[in-house]
């Protein structure tokens, strides 16, 4: 079962929030506490550095935020980080530097390393998503159930349970998912994976590999 520093490189986020997530060790228990988290990192945020225009909201300055755009806090923007048409922050989102948050993106109750990019229509809600991770155009994190029963985490043979109802999925550091696809609640995606285009993605899914479909992960090939 991976576990928080199997899919995170810590030194690309906010110390603070790195520091937060290290005291867990599994990902998904750090949902409940990103709000306050948020507060608390931007307390401290320099104000030459960071706009503050609503209550618990912070933007970097160089960060370009489009009108269209809904932010709602507690939310901080990172420096250079592209917030476009109609992008929908619900809130609890901690967004890095030089990430893009997309036309028609929704986040909630979000980790997004440095360097993210959910471009195009994506759903993202209690979720982690790691270092230059990547989701293309329409996939989505799932983060409930249907049937509204807490969330177990699936690993081979092994399972986890959660106590939680609502996670979405965490993705280490350099994952690629592809167009369109569904990242079932509880899905996590080990560093330098590749989803396919279109998938339906349960359990876990091993570092350095590629999810082609269902029951078919293959090893990733390094030339």
């Amino acid at each position: 079962m991976f576990k928080t520093a199997d899919l995170y490189d810590f030194s690309h986020t906010y110390p603070a929030a790195a520091a937060y997530l290290q005291e867990f060790e599994y990902p998904f228990q750090a949902l409940k506490g990103i709000k306050e988290l948020i507060r608390k990192i931007g307390a401290t945020l320099p104000e030459e550095e960071f706009d503050h225009p609503a209550e618990d909201v912070w933007i970097a300055k160089d960060a370009t935020v489009f009108p269209s755009a809904y932010i709602a806090g507690p939310c901080i923007i990172g420096h250079r980080t592209e917030v476009r048409q109609c992008a929908f922050v619900r809130g609890s989102a901690l967004v890095g530097e030089d990430c893009v948050v997309g036309n028609s993106t929704e986040l909630k109750n979000v980790i997004l390393f440095d360097h993210v990019q959910v471009p195009h229509f994506n759903y993202v809600g209690d979720s982690i998503l790691g270092y230059y991770s990547h989701m293309g155009a329409g996939s989505i994190t799932s983060n409930v159930k249907s049937d509204k029963k807490d969330i177990l985490i699936k690993d081979g043979t092994e399972t986890m349970e959660t106590g939680l109802h609502k996670i979405g999925a965490m993705l280490g550091d350099h994952v690629e998912v592809g167009c369109n696809s569904v990242l079932n609640p509880g899905t996590v995606i080990g560093r330098n994976s590749n989803i396919y285009p279109t998938s339906c993605v349960r359990g876990t899914v091993p570092a350095n590999s590629i999810w082609k479909r269902d029951g078919e992960i293959v090893e990733k090939r390094v030339d």
